[in-house]
């Protein structure tokens, strides 16, 4: 039987509870999930990649999980973690619409297709980028994100 690996791209910055039921769902999918903590040249990540990485791994004890860093083209890092999936959350149209059009666009570059996973209701308002602006501002995330304790600058 062929082994049925996803990977899940983003900067992750935190990696927050609607990214981690997004991992869980797609585990009833997959027999394993490669997060790829994207490396963006024109992005400075609030949290450190080492944090990001060991923060993700503490989530996920004991399933097949796996997280890389990659920098360059999704589809890439894709191909050579041997991944012919590339999953993706969704937690509104406006998501849908901006993952769409990406999805086309790898689907046309190489034979890599897209599963999109919709997010739980509960996590739907959760954005990592409202999240790290609460952290910033010495507010409480672990509404938001499991394990927060471990994510460092």
């Amino acid at each position: 039987m062929k082994h049925r690996r996803a990977f899940f791209p983003g900067s992750f910055d935190p990696f927050t509870k609607g990214h981690e039921a997004i991992v869980h769902k797609g585990l009833l999918l997959f027999d394993e999930i490669i997060i790829g903590l994207g490396i963006h040249s024109t992005k400075t990540p609030y949290f450190s990649l080492e944090s990001r990485k060991t923060h993700i791994l503490s989530l996920f004890p004991d399933l097949p999980v796996r997280v890389i860093a990659y920098s360059g083209l999704t589809i890439n890092a894709c191909q050579q973690a041997e991944c012919s999936i590339i999953l993706r959350g969704l937690r509104d149209t406006k998501d849908f619409q901006y993952e769409r059009s990406i999805a086309h666009m790898n689907s046309s570059m190489a034979l890599i297709e897209t599963v999109f996973l919709l997010t739980a209701l509960s996590n739907s308002a959760i954005n990592a980028t409202i999240v790290r602006e609460i952290h910033q501002n010495h507010g409480d995330i672990t509404k938001f994100v499991t394990n927060s304790n471990l994510l460092v600058k």
